[in-house]
């Protein structure tokens, strides 16, 4: 109950991240439906349903993740000291936040369930009733326990990830043992990045082995069946990068900050290497789309337009990585604020700052840009033979 009264009373802002989560668990649930839709209507076909099920990982692997920039967010700040009064203090955080996004996401799930039977003509009254029954299986009877299981899937796992996010902040903001808060220290290197390497090889490896045969075995998600293999290879790919974000980003700040830098420079390097495991993983996320939207277009170019249900992922997974990359980047910049100040104090210009920001922004683009371009025609190579 506390939870719903938070979300009630929340700000304007807090609301509107709430609803982008809830509209972006709909339209992933929606697409969970249709993989079953599919698997109800073409039953010889159990590989491209499954492969079908596969793709929506992306769709939910990005939700989730969003879902998890809004915990972090919200609550906290306005409502941190009226939570202490209450007694809950860290330790109850992580309760709110994953109970706040579970709300989220099953109100996306109920809506997702409301548009597929309005679709199927289960739900008359409307515009559209039974407008896409081929694509929903309208002439097959609707498996309830499965359809709720699917919807149930994205806000459990999406709550898991929320409190586990917020569980981990507040064990590693904890002061230390004598109720001081320990000194700055150098950042250290993730170790993450030889793994996420590894996943990347062997996603090609997988997708060289099994998509050898032409880009016909890989159509989008809205039509045809692809070699599980080769789903199978663009995920690893995709997690690959995802796990070497940090260490890409740290590693990009150390070659900022190497020989001689100037103030700005060296500032930016710092920077980098401070905020690696915040803003890691949304850029690697951003890697991971933008290698998959060259690939794709360039497989599918000249082969087929893409489905709707295609276009509806996509644009899910877009939108959750923008939206993932906009919360890390105002993360980053409040724990800039008191390096900021000192600036100030210390009667630096305005200008050197955004100098700053040009050396943060334009290093991770020189390092970033040319890997995902290099990646992603490896990913097109194998199915364009």
């Amino acid at each position: 109950m506390l939870a719903l009264r938070l979300i009630r009373g929340a700000q304007r802002t807090a609301l509107l991240q709430r609803l982008a989560v809830a509209a972006v668990a709909g339209v992933t649930g929606f697409l969970l439906l249709c993989a079953l839709g599919f698997a109800l209507s073409h039953p010889g076909e159990p590989g491209a349903a499954a492969t079908r099920l596969l793709w929506c990982l992306l769709p939910l692997a990005a939700t989730t993740q969003l879902a998890v920039a809004v915990a972090r967010a919200v609550p906290g700040g306005d409502s941190r000291s009226g939570l202490d009064a209450v007694g809950l203090g860290p330790a109850g955080l992580p309760v709110l936040a994953a109970i706040s996004t579970a709300v989220s996401c099953l109100l996306g799930s109920a809506l997702a369930l409301l548009v597929f039977l309005h679709l199927r003509g289960d739900v008359t009254g409307l515009p559209f009733d039974g407008q896409a029954a081929d694509l929903v299986a309208a002439d097959r009877p609707l498996p309830v326990p499965a359809a709720l299981t699917l919807l149930l899937v994205l806000p459990a796992v999406a709550a898991t990830a929320s409190a586990l996010a917020l569980r981990r902040r507040a064990r590693t903001a904890a002061p230390g043992a004598d109720g001081t808060t320990p000194g700055p220290a150098p950042a250290p290197a993730p170790a993450e990045l030889p793994w996420g390497a590894a996943l990347v090889a062997l996603g090609l490896a997988l997708e060289a082995y099994t998509g050898h045969r032409g880009a016909d075995q890989l159509p989008p998600p809205g039509g045809g069946a692809p070699a599980p293999g080769v789903v199978a290879g663009w995920l690893l790919v995709a997690a690959g990068l995802v796990l070497a974000g940090p260490g890409l980003v740290h590693l990009t700040g150390r070659l900022l900050a190497a020989g001689r830098p100037g103030a700005a420079r060296l500032l930016a390097g710092r920077g980098l290497q401070e905020e690696a495991r915040t803003v890691g993983r949304p850029v690697g996320v951003l890697a991971a789309v933008a290698c998959g939207a060259i690939a794709v277009v360039t497989l599918h170019g000249a082969v087929r337009p893409f489905g709707v249900l295609t276009v509806l992922g996509a644009s899910v997974v877009l939108a959750c990585a923008i939206g993932t990359a906009l919360h890390a980047a105002a993360e980053a910049r409040s724990g800039r604020a008191p390096a900021h100040a000192v600036l100030d104090r210390l009667g630096a210009p305005r200008a050197a700052r955004h100098g700053v920001r040009w050396w943060r922004a334009g290093a991770l683009v020189t390092v970033l840009a040319p890997l995902t371009w290099v990646v992603a025609r490896l990913i097109a190579l194998p199915l364009s033979v």
